[in-house]
């Protein structure tokens, strides 16, 4: 084709007809994407796709932003295109399950007026700026726009740019519980007095761990005894604290749990504090202070050792150990600050401070299948020292005298995740009870000739009975109301599973005393009501877990996402090696400023050290010369951030020119390429 047959009149139809076929099937087809960035920031995760596509009902969500309240601020207009654009992958994901609404609560509106009644509030950008609404509503499509009466629905009231990394994962975790509104079941197992017990040595009940009231609030937690032989499906979440000496019935019920898809979060101790007792006469430590179940842990992966305890001289807490006795560092007791912490977790992300005490360390087994990642890791200035330097310690300055620093930084809390064989691979154990009963089969076996004996009697009297209508058959009923209760009881024990039906997750801490109200938080007595004054992240770090795994498997498996905001890694070295040069340069400033401080105090003494008290000709002449030095180290620093400022436009410089002609100059030797390639073929021709 020519260019004159190019446009002509059928020529220019064919393209406008191109044109109009093309946005066709870019509206059509609107799930056709390429995301070309580096941490797919554009693309969803595997289980948003499962959860919002197998929705059991529509869903709206109700994204309320201040759009025309924010022209001036290109910032959270950025952010909020970037907010609607996952919320709109979000509803192209769900196949129809998802709609989503713009809202703009405009002042004095009654979309503000319906902003406010479901939760979301103005919040002011600037001082004396008006405030700008920025929340999700998740409801279901059917449902009334007036909240009193709507039946469910979840709120965001403010979707902060902080948490831009978690989005997806708050978005979806909206999304499960509107679809999913019933409490979350949670089994508890431990033997600890964490519902409250009672102190022998004060002879008075303990109160229940605050952790406990709040885990009320949020889910339906059902006490599991500690020898149980099977846990029940419906149980969302088992919560394992301090398993010790558990039977192989009950860890077989725990096994087969995770392997039929059940969230479980496990709390082991090589040191549980919270069972010492605290007298007059010094500390009682009961036995069972360890806690472990290797044979589980090596079917998921992970290496513990209850005989070892984490000692840390940088994170080491301060404690009064009596009332008289002044604070001092504790090497067994550590305040996890947030560098120790995941940030790419949704679990310890934004938590600051974790305190834990005697804590154990946990590792990947050698050759493990899984994956295992750390949630909480100690410095490395730390070591492992044995349990027995620990038990019972009274004055931790001791412990320095054992203290030897590795390099190694220790794991104390653990995300365990994959698919795993059961650790009991030849079914479930057999109880001692049952070996028992098959030692007596024998000699059941020959009393059957006096079972028979009697049972034939039996018949001859039913036969009797049965010609008498007269006489009742009471121990005929007996025998077969009996036999009917037993026949219920006895149900068959579910199938065995011998690997995980799909990926598992497990959450597992070397601590059990972060539980402890002692350890984060202190609770005031109000009109006989408790009010919680936390010092420390611990109760947010347990419900996250908990919310974390409430979710499901696909839930679970959302990650943050990639950072949208990517910094010049070349302008933040040029700006590391220009601090290092003004730090050396006012180094040395400082170091020549208290030479010349002592030289003229020297200058300014007279033999026996008494001050002068006149500017000598000396004094003067060392003044001028540390002037002059002070004026050539400003000169330098000015030259120091002169360089830099001028390394980095230089960069910016060479960015521009590259990116304004050296693609153009690449696309343009192209063309020239395969247009010589073109001429030459048709000189050939």
């Amino acid at each position: 084709m020519n260019k004159k047959s190019l446009f002509s009149t059928v020529g220019l139809i064919a393209i406008a007809l191109g044109l109009i076929a093309s946005v066709a099937i870019i509206s059509v087809l609107p799930g056709w994407r390429v995301d070309l960035t580096e941490d797919d920031l554009y693309t969803l995760s595997e289980g948003t796709g499962n959860i919002v596509s197998n929705l059991s009902e529509p869903l709206e969500l109700m994204f309320f932003y201040s759009d025309s309240a924010t022209e001036d601020a290109p910032q959270i207009r950025s952010y909020a295109t970037r907010v609607q654009e996952l919320l709109e992958e979000m509803v192209i994901a769900s196949d129809g399950n998802l709609s989503l609404t713009m809202i703009d609560p405009e002042p004095f509106s009654e979309d503000e007026d319906l902003a406010t009644q479901y939760g979301i509030q103005a919040v002011p950008v600037s001082q004396g700026a008006p405030g700008i609404y920025f929340g999700l509503v998740v409801r279901p499509q059917q449902q009334s726009d007036n909240p009193l009466e709507a039946a469910v629905y979840e709120s965001m009231p403010l979707i902060r740019p902080d948490q831009e990394q978690f989005l997806e994962y708050e978005f979806m975790k909206l999304i499960t519980k509107v679809e999913d509104p019933e409490l979350s079941v949670i089994g508890l197992i431990t033997g600890l007095d964490i519902d409250g017990g009672f102190d022998p040595t004060s002879g008075q009940a303990t109160p229940p761990w605050l952790i406990m009231d709040t885990i009320r609030q949020l889910y339906e937690v059902r006490r599991l005894p500690v020898d149980v032989e099977t846990i029940e499906e419906d149980v969302d979440i088992l919560m394992l604290i301090h398993p010790n000496n558990l039977s192989e019935q009950t860890l077989y019920a725990v096994d087969q749990h995770v392997m039929r898809g059940g969230e479980i979060v496990v709390f082991l101790d090589p040191n549980a504090e919270s069972r010492i007792s605290r007298t007059n006469q010094g500390n009682l430590v009961p036995a069972g202070m360890s806690s472990d179940m290797p044979r589980l842990l090596e079917s998921w992966g992970v290496s513990y050792d209850s005989s070892k305890i984490l000692a840390d001289s940088e994170l080491a807490l301060r404690v009064r150990m009596g009332q008289n006795q002044r604070p001092m560092p504790h090497l067994g007791m550590q305040g996890i600050q947030r560098n120790n912490l995941a940030q790419d977790d949704i679990i310890t992300n934004r938590l600051e401070t974790i305190n834990i005490a005697t804590s154990g360390v946990l590792a990947p087994a050698e050759g493990a299948s899984t994956s295992f990642e750390p949630l909480m890791q100690s410095s490395s200035n730390s070591m492992l020292m044995d349990r027995a330097l620990l038990e019972d310690v009274m004055d931790p300055s001791v412990l320095f005298d054992e203290f030897s620093a590795t390099p190694e930084s220790y794991v104390m809390a653990a995300r365990v995740s994959g698919v795993i064989d059961s650790a009991f691979p030849d079914g479930r154990p057999v109880q001692e009870e049952e070996v028992s009963q098959s030692a007596e089969e024998t000699s059941e076996e020959t009393s059957e000739e006096t079972a028979e004996e009697a049972a034939e009697e039996t018949a001859d009297e039913v036969a009797d009975n049965s010609a008498n209508p007269a006489q009742p058959l009471e121990t005929a009923d007996a025998d077969s109301s009996s036999a009917d209760e037993a026949a219920a009881e006895e149900e068959p024990l579910p199938a065995h599973i011998p690997q995980s039906q799909g990926m598992v997750n497990i959450l597992l801490f070397a601590d059990t005393d972060l539980l402890t109200d002692r350890l984060w938080v202190q609770v005031a007595q109000f009109l006989g009501q408790r009010i919680p004054q936390p010092f420390a992240n611990n109760g947010d770090l347990i419900i996250n877990s908990l919310d974390n795994l409430s979710g499901g498997a696909d839930l679970v498996s959302i990650r943050s996402r990639g950072r949208y905001s990517r910094p010049f890694t070349r302008v933040l070295e040029l700006q590391r090696e220009a601090d290092d040069r003004l730090r050396v340069e006012e180094a040395e400033l400082l170091d020549r400023m208290a030479e010349t401080e002592q030289a003229l105090a020297e200058l300014n003494s007279d033999e026996e050290g008494n001050p002068i008290g006149q500017v000598t000709p000396e004094i003067q002449a060392e003044i001028d010369r540390f002037n002059a030095e002070l004026v050539d180290t400003r000169r330098r620093l000015r030259d120091v951030q002169y360089q830099l400022t001028e390394d980095i436009e230089r960069l910016g410089s060479n960015l521009k020119a590259i990116n304004t002609a050296l693609i153009p100059a690449l696309l343009t030797i192209l063309m020239l390429v395969a247009h010589f390639s073109r001429t030459r073929r048709r000189g050939r021709a």
